[in-house]
């Protein structure tokens, strides 16, 4: 018997995280920073009600970012940005109970968000590049490669767009929907959303990393017996 093996890519870093790696810790923030709010902020309100829905979500918010601190992860500038717009509109609308105002505002901040993705393809380093190492460890060296200054430029540009359509989407069902429907269609909308741009983003690392060799890289193998 022969065996023959093709491997296409140079070899993986040595201690480089898996794909599978590298996916749980985009998984695992998405269920912090989306699924787990925005459902949790669903369930109170249909219970209880839509002040004691503001109050669970930004304690939530406030927690995970006090165990990234107290555990020693870093801690995004989108994210503190997340979590001060989220203090000021549920402060605001508890003080004033003016709710529309709670549900229209991260319309506004998904506007400046996305302003700020798509602005940052005009500097050296683009948004994605700022946030990639919270995901995958690396060096200036390598985030400076050719491969990967334009993956993050892509990225950038993929989540830019993504931002300016759940804004989009959070105000067409705004002024169409009951609070109560606003609040599960539009959640449901934006999980789904979310995870798509998620879902490309992996697999969009996933082939430039196989071509960069941080990722093992698929492996070819035809055998043949006499």
């Amino acid at each position: 018997m022969t065996t023959s093996m093709d491997v296409v890519g140079a070899p993986v870093p040595p201690g480089a995280p898996r794909l599978r790696d590298v996916t749980v810790r985009i998984v695992m923030s998405l269920l912090v920073a989306v699924v787990v709010p925005t459902t949790l902020f669903w369930a109170a309100m249909v219970v209880f009600n839509v002040q004691v829905a503001m109050i669970s979500a930004l304690a939530w918010m406030a927690a995970a970012m006090v165990w990234r601190a107290v555990t020693g992860r870093p801690v995004s500038p989108v994210l503190l940005l997340a979590l001060g717009i989220l203090t000021v509109k549920t402060t605001f609308t508890l003080v004033t109970g003016n709710t529309f105002v709670y549900f229209v505002q991260p319309v506004f901040a998904d506007a400046t968000v996305a302003s700020m993705f798509l602005g940052s393809l005009l500097m050296a380093r683009p948004m994605v590049a700022r946030l990639a190492p919270d995901f995958y460890p690396m060096d200036i060296t390598l985030a400076e490669r050719p491969g990967m200054r334009r993956l993050f430029r892509r990225l950038t540009l993929l989540w830019g767009v993504v931002i300016i359509a759940k804004g989009t989407v959070t105000l067409t069902l705004l002024v169409t929907l009951s609070l109560v429907d606003f609040v599960l269609i539009k959640s449901a909308a934006i999980i789904a959303l979310t995870l798509l741009a998620a879902a490309t983003t992996v697999a969009l690392a996933a082939v430039v990393g196989r071509q960069e060799g941080l990722l093992p890289a698929r492996r070819t193998v035809t055998e043949s017996s006499r």
